[in-house]
């Protein structure tokens, strides 16, 4: 089998057309009904429910008090904007940070959570939050085990990346399979 890989000169949010269609396209190919989106503010979801109609879009947000305590960055008009499209927003407990980054900002110390997430930046950031993204949304049961998703993310705003991946559970991350690299940045 041959799969076109695109390789984006920049990580950068104007690559974000760019992936969406190349999601849509391939999800279209593939017969996948879900995409997940990363999303900070609500931008990136607000242009992949433009994109992405007639798919199942599951944005997942960061978590609140990511940035500040009990600030949530996703702006309130972009949430009824997403959900007045079809769109469902997530927004739960990172699956590689969380407990890692307390126990990283306590003690200094890196544990599992942290050795994964820079593992698979060695992809580029966007890979390690499509993988994060789509344990999050399996374990809070809007994704099944048993249906490919694409899951879309980026570097910093907007989305450089698109990955096709077989969802599992936090716990079974080791089973956890990237069937397909749609596209990321060329680093």
């Amino acid at each position: 089998m041959e799969v076109k890989t695109v390789y984006f000169e920049n990580p950068d949010s104007e690559n974000t057309d760019m992936v969406l269609r190349i999601a849509k396209q391939r999800a279209e190919e593939l017969g996948i009904k879900t995409i997940l989106v990363a999303s900070t503010t609500g931008d990136t979801a607000v242009k992949a429910m433009g994109v992405l109609q007639g798919l199942r879009v599951i944005v997942v947000t960061h978590i609140t008090g990511f940035r500040m305590p009990n600030t949530q960055e996703f702006t309130e008009e972009n949430k009824q904007i997403v959900e007045s499209q079809g769109g469902i927003l997530l927004t739960t407990t990172h699956a590689f940070s969380g407990l890692s980054q307390a126990m990283r900002d306590k003690f200094n110390t890196y544990i599992i959570g942290d050795i994964v997430a820079n593992t698979l930046r060695i992809f580029g950031q966007g890979m390690k939050v499509a993988c994060e993204i789509t344990l999050m949304a399996t374990d809070s049961g809007l994704v099944r085990t048993d249906e490919d998703v694409i899951a879309i993310a980026g570097t910093g705003r907007g989305a450089d990346t698109a990955v096709v991946l077989s969802p599992v559970n936090t716990h079974d991350f080791f089973n956890l399979k990237a069937k397909e690299i749609l596209c990321k940045p060329h680093f």
